[in-house]
């Protein structure tokens, strides 16, 4: 079954608006069928290329207009996809656009900070940027019902929706997840000059997985792996930049007590993180369904934000006297707080707390009862 992703009326949208249309996110999300989708319904002429092939490669890297424009031919869409692999890709999409001026662009990259850096600078204020994530709740419940999605909510919190597990037989899943963290997700980061401590890196995984809706100490890291802060603090950031995991900042605005200069760590799928701890027991068997319920939420909280265009500031909100909210989300001038309850609900001191130090804000428990709006 093809599930249908929600970035696809965005990108056909971008696609006439002038600009290169730049499409990020994890390896193994989609992003070549997402591509090969927009070609498929296109309506004009179309070209795709793959990056990975070298015939393709060194035509797309040669900075060459006749070669570019042999390429291209008579299409009116061109998608480069796995862009990163082409030297000065940005300059080349650059050379490009300038030539062939109706000709619309997309260009698909797994390592945020390697496209990101061959695109920047030859194509600024000339891209429209979009990321793609495993498959959104939303899409899940789009494609298989809203009944059987929501009925589906365990299976999410300890799979994950990698379009490869999502579709898998149940026999299979733990092995595919085993080979998606072993293989793919840290491509990226192994194929860069420097880095040389690979199980490090794994093992900081882990430490985090088990750190998840808690405050993380760098230099706590580093002493239990015994690598510096420095180090630490390159391979969080390293690991954020190929959609591993994100980072959540504290909200201090009002309160001396409040905690601000901490943050939170989730991980982009709840399957990911629990391949890295080796641990798919059923809900009922498990003392971290909380956690797994607040990375999950959070994440999917993300990708809908994203997706519907939404901007927004997230946060946690923390105070030194225990009091806090998992989430907070700063939009259009109005704060919204949120706890993620797998059962229960706010405390009363927390709310009132929270409500006298930002009068106005809204408060909202997400439990499994509700979560759907959340999420949609």
């Amino acid at each position: 079954m093809l599930i249908q992703r929600l970035l696809l009326p965005q990108l056909q949208k971008a696609t006439q608006s002038g600009r290169v249309v730049i499409l990020y996110g994890p390896r193994q999300t989609g992003k070549t069928t997402l591509v090969r989708e927009l070609v498929a319904q296109a309506g004009q002429v179309c070209r795709y290329i793959n990056a990975d092939e070298l015939l393709y490669r060194d035509a797309l890297g040669s900075q060459d207009k006749r070669a570019l424009g042999d390429l291209i031919g008579d299409a009116r869409l061109f998608v480069v996809d796995e862009a990163q692999r082409v030297p000065e890709i940005g300059l080349n999409l650059k050379i490009i656009v300038d030539s062939f001026p109706d000709v619309a662009v997309v260009a698909t990259g797994s390592a945020s900070f390697d496209l990101a850096n061959k695109v920047n600078e030859p194509l600024t204020g000339r891209t429209l940027t979009f990321t793609l994530y495993p498959i959104s709740y939303a899409e899940l419940s789009s494609t298989y019902g809203a009944f059987e999605a929501r009925a589906d909510l365990e299976r999410w919190l300890l799979w994950g929706s990698y379009p490869g597990i999502v579709t898998a037989d149940a026999t299979l899943r733990e092995r595919l997840l085993g080979e998606l963290v072993g293989s793919y997700l840290y491509r990226d980061i192994l194929e860069l000059d420097g880095i040389r401590r690979s199980n490090k890196i794994v093992d900081l995984l882990r430490l985090l997985a088990f750190q998840i809706g808690q405050e993380v100490s760098v230099q706590e890291l580093g002493t239990i792996l015994g690598i510096s802060r420095q180090t630490v603090e390159r391979y969080l950031d390293l690991l954020e930049k190929v959609f591993v995991i994100f980072r959540v900042g504290g909200l201090a605005r009002n309160l001396r007590k409040e905690i601000s200069k901490t943050v939170r760590y989730y991980f982009y799928d709840n399957g990911v993180r629990n391949s890295l701890i080796q641990n798919f027991n059923r809900l009922s068997l498990r003392n971290d369904v909380g956690q797994l319920w607040e990375n999950y939420l959070m994440v999917e909280r993300r990708k809908v934000n994203e997706y519907a265009g939404r901007q927004s500031n997230i946060y946690f909100w923390r105070t030194y006297d225990q009091k806090e909210l998992d989430y907070v989300e700063e939009r259009g001038g109005i704060l919204r707080g949120y706890e993620f309850k797998w059962q229960g609900g706010v405390r009363a001191a927390v709310r009132r707390e929270f409500e006298t130090a930002y009068p106005g804000a809204e408060i909202e428990t997400i439990t499994p009862e509700n979560f759907t709006d959340f999420v949609s």
